[in-house]
């Protein structure tokens, strides 16, 4: 779910407005902004090497957040990420990190951050288009042509997910027909190959990268909230079991994630044989540990969540550090769903904005019976027998959660009012990483 469209043309006129005194400007760096039409900006301040530019009358430019990786770099000189990369990782399950937020996890984040940036960079939104909701840029300066220099990663897979939704013929036809496209570019794999790099982090890292909703189809499959069994064979049983035990995911992100089409081999497909692909050519080097850092934003988070917890039964005896960072994530599956995940050792830190409506979407959370509500906006308490009845609803919260509000920021908070589509941008979260403390 992603609350924003990316027009087409380029255009890099931006307005600084004026910087409190507290903030260190001297090293701002403004990417290239995509618009249609030269438009006024306002620039959310940030500190260190990156500047954020938001379109001030409405929320339909495509993240724009420009990290100098080079000075990321230079930042850790005295090897505090490669000696507690794990740490970092969340195999303490982030303990001591959060608050406050310490410096180099938050480097990390952003690092992680501008990866899915690039995602949203790299497709084609344009309807249009002849390519539309197809990749921008070759594999091969993917990275690069989106502003993301020195990361020391080269790409190394696309990756396309695939609706199971078929529209009517007539849909297909004319003007509308680009609306029904099934298949679109989603996200891509990257690998770490600069010796360099790898000495810094600790470790060779695996990127898995996913972008926000933004075709007619991903929509529609966002709202098919109600939750499915998953088979690990033949993808979600479709059928309305309530009995069922096993973990359960919301239908439509299981949908994207492993429906195909006689030309497209589906998600989940591309992904475990680039994995296991990647794990083979790099896993059996004994001094250079090996970690899978899986990121996305919006429907991209659920996504990595999913693709955290396939990937992780495809590498099940493999010595393969298996990491989610989430930007602005909805639910995504059950109780059953959250406890295998969390026994499996996969570590999910979800990045939430207290403003952001999808993270409180879809579905609802119902505490275990004795577990104390975190909140009454966030949590309820069912009676068993409402619950069993109700179980394709009932969601469960994953992973780690470090909480920002958009309230925190006095350059989002305008005329007293918040604007819905910037609280889910991921530019927005980006900047309330780097502000929070």
């Amino acid at each position: 779910m992603s609350l924003h469209l990316s027009p087409g043309n380029t255009c890099t006129k931006t307005t600084t407005s004026p910087t409190p005194t507290a903030v260190n400007h001297s090293s701002m760096v403004t990417m290239p902004q995509r618009c249609s039409l030269p438009r006024r900006h306002e620039t959310i301040p940030s500190s260190d090497n990156a500047r954020i530019a938001i379109c001030a009358d409405d929320a339909t430019v495509s993240p724009c957040c420009s990290v100098n990786f080079p000075t990321f770099r230079r930042r850790d000189s005295r090897g505090r990420l490669g000696q507690r990369w794990m740490d970092y990782q969340g195999m303490c399950n982030w303990e001591g990190l959060l608050h406050p937020l310490d410096e180099t996890l938050r480097s990390e984040i952003l690092r992680y951050g501008c990866f899915v940036d690039a995602a949203y960079k790299s497709f084609d939104v344009e309807l249009s288009s002849p390519t539309y909701a197809s990749l921008l840029h070759p594999k091969d300066s993917l990275l690069e042509r989106c502003g993301c220099h020195d990361t020391g990663y080269r790409v190394t897979r696309n990756l396309h997910a695939t609706s199971s939704i078929q529209l009517p013929e007539w849909a297909c036809r004319g003007p509308t027909a680009r609306m029904a496209v099934r298949s679109s570019w989603i996200g891509y794999v990257a690998v770490c190959q600069d010796r360099d790099e790898i000495a810094r982090l600790g470790r060779r890292d695996v990127v898995i990268a996913y972008r926000g909703t933004v075709t007619c189809l991903e929509w529609l499959e966002n709202f098919r909230a109600n939750l499915s069994c998953l088979n690990d064979r033949d993808g979600p049983n479709r059928g309305d079991d309530l009995g069922c035990t096993q973990p359960m995911v919301e239908s439509g992100f299981l949908s994207l994630y492993t429906s195909r089409t006689a030309n497209r081999q589906s998600l989940r497909e591309t992904v475990r044989e680039e994995v296991a692909r990647l794990v083979e050519k790099y896993g059996g080097v004994e001094d250079v540990p090996l970690s899978l850092t899986i990121t996305g934003h919006s429907l991209g988070a659920a996504l990595a969540i999913l693709t955290a917890y396939d990937v992780k039964k495809l590498l099940a005896r493999k010595r393969v550090a298996i990491t989610v960072i989430s930007f602005g994530g909805p639910r995504v599956g059950n109780k059953s769903f959250q406890r295998q995940l969390e026994e499996q050792g996969v570590r999910v830190l979800r990045i939430v904005n207290s403003e952001d409506p999808v993270t409180r979407m879809p579905g609802f959370v119902a505490e275990d019976n004795g577990d104390k509500p975190r909140s009454a906006n966030h949590r309820c308490r069912l009676p068993s027998w409402l619950e069993e009845r109700q179980r394709q609803w009932v969601y469960a919260e994953v992973g780690k959660e470090l909480r920002l509000s958009s309230r925190e920021s006095p350059y989002l908070n305008l005329n007293g009012g918040y604007d819905v589509a910037k609280c889910h941008d991921l530019r927005t979260y980006l900047h309330l990483v780097k502000g929070v403390r």
